[in-house]
């Protein structure tokens, strides 16, 4: 997250230019001189909803024009006002602000108060004592009207990851060239990535990841084990060093899992401090949240490298909202690794489905866009016949996508790890063609963007298998809309 103000625009439109493209090329990483947005200036400047293209909804000032209030609304097309001349493409709102609005979810109303309520303060007195079958009902009685909500788009919303790669199009066109280079999302040209991830919420949790831990390694795959520090169970340190001795990793889960980590900014600072400690006793690098509660301004308080709270789509979550993205990106000095899938206990307890139906729907429409795939699966709701059956399942799937399409399937702080490099990199032009430098480059392959039929397409360096090209027309109807060119 870059120290961004949008409510008051930077002195040096030069400075602002920079910024919008930064976000282009950040996500890319290609070169600046490739990358050429401006900001249409107008009397008008409204706030709300808008699409750009067939797909993806996105919040913001928008500039000449007056806005939906509500997603549900019809929504303006942007991609109409987009104008291509001298080079540059000219938009009627700022990129940078509107990609931070969807990734720190600025767009949902505060939930704070939800969050601490005495209702939500009451169910948390009394959670330990509720057996799972009286807390699904409860949660699937709040939960009602989720299947209706029409933003973020169920079951995987890529707003983010669309907007991007229709700017990368325009600017093709604004360039007037057949191809841009930039570094591939992953590692020696991987498809796509993804991370298995265990919270371990009780006792009986705790002393089942042993066994979890065998199930995992039958398929190949490791995970990360996000450890609760205080009141849920003992955490001797020949439990860390079990998890670490064999590959996998440890995450801090929280402080206890009350629910009230940001009841109020004192409360929260007082906690951090403990949970930053149990980071370092632990030698762990990334944290994540009790029952996925958030608030990213605050995040600067964390010590971690990295953080996984924020979902992808949050319908089905206590606190709504969504990131709307499937890559991994930078809230100040943390790299959020958004949850870009359903979570096991609402699979299981909240939609009584015991199939792997969803988690291969959401697999199929992250892997069309390269994105990251990340589940979260406690070994306390997998110890029973049918629900292991499913998680194991799930290893298979992953397994067979490994072994077929070229997954990366790794773990938390390895993606951490790479994204970081990957952010240090950069495409540079040499006497023989385009190159990558930096730190980690001998992991990395240099991609391609071009247009084909109206639509991005991208293709590996050196690699043998045609044009990987973003999702087909049945899964996004073709976004083709034609820019005023002068």
């Amino acid at each position: 997250m870059r120290n961004y103000n949008h409510d008051v625009y930077p002195k040096s439109s030069f400075n602002f230019a920079n910024e919008m493209n930064n976000y282009l090329t950040d996500y890319y990483r290609c070169p600046e001189q490739y990358a050429h947005l401006a900001l249409k200036e107008s009397p008008l400047v409204s706030r709300g909803y808008f699409r750009f293209g067939d797909c993806g909804t996105y919040f913001g000032k928008y500039h000449g024009r007056q806005l939906a209030s509500r997603a549900t609304e019809t929504l303006h097309d942007g991609l109409s006002d987009a104008v291509i001349e001298e080079g540059s493409v000219s938009l009627c709102f700022d990129p940078a602000e509107v990609i931070e609005n969807l990734r720190q979810e600025l767009y949902a109303e505060d939930d704070s108060e939800g969050l601490s309520s005495l209702v939500a303060q009451a169910y948390y007195f009394v959670r330990p004592l509720l057996p799972v079958s009286v807390r699904s009902k409860l949660q699937k009685f709040r939960l009602r009207g989720w299947n209706k909500l029409k933003f973020p788009q169920w079951p995987v919303d890529c707003s983010v990851d669309l907007l991007l790669e229709r700017l990368l199009l325009l600017s093709l066109r604004a360039n007037k060239i057949e191809r841009i280079p930039f570094i591939w999302f992953w590692p020696e040209g991987k498809s796509s990535c993804a991370i298995v991830t265990h919270d371990v919420e009780t006792k009986v949790g705790r002393d089942f990841c042993r066994v979890l831990m065998d199930i995992n390694d039958s398929f190949g795959i490791k995970a990360s084990f996000q450890v609760v520090p205080e009141e849920r169970y003992d955490v001797p340190m020949e439990y860390l060093d079990s998890i670490r001795q064999r590959g996998f990793e440890v995450v801090v889960h929280d402080l206890n899992h009350d629910g009230r980590l940001y009841k109020n900014r004192k409360q929260f600072l007082e906690r951090v401090a403990k949970i930053n400690s149990y980071g370092r006793q632990f030698g762990a690098k990334g944290f994540r949240a009790g029952v996925l509660y958030r608030k990213q301004p605050w995040y600067d308080a964390f010590e971690f490298s990295y953080d996984m709270s924020v979902p992808n789509v949050a319908h089905l979550d206590p606190q709504r909202g969504g990131c709307c993205t499937v890559m991994p990106y930078f809230l100040g000095n943390i790299l959020e690794i958004p949850v870009t899938t359903i979570q096991d206990y609402t699979l299981f307890n909240i939609l009584h489905d015991y199939s792997i139906d969803i988690w291969r729907e959401q697999i199929s429409l992250i892997m069309a866009r390269h994105g990251l795939m990340s589940f979260i699966v406690h070994p306390d709701y997998v110890m029973g016949q049918q629900e292991n059956g499913t998680y194991q399942s799930l290893l298979k799937h992953l397994a067979t996508l490994r072994d077929e399409k070229s997954l990366w399937i790794t773990t938390p702080g390895e993606v951490d790890s790479w994204w970081r490099q990957r952010t240090q990199m950069r495409v540079v032009e040499k006497q023989d063609g385009w190159g990558i430098e930096g730190p980690g480059k001998e992991r990395a392959v240099l991609a391609w963007a071009s247009e084909r039929d109206g639509r991005l397409v991208v293709s590996l360096e050196g690699a043998n298998e045609p044009d990987l090209q973003y999702p087909s027309k049945a899964a996004e109807q073709n976004w083709q809309s034609e820019t005023t060119s002068r």
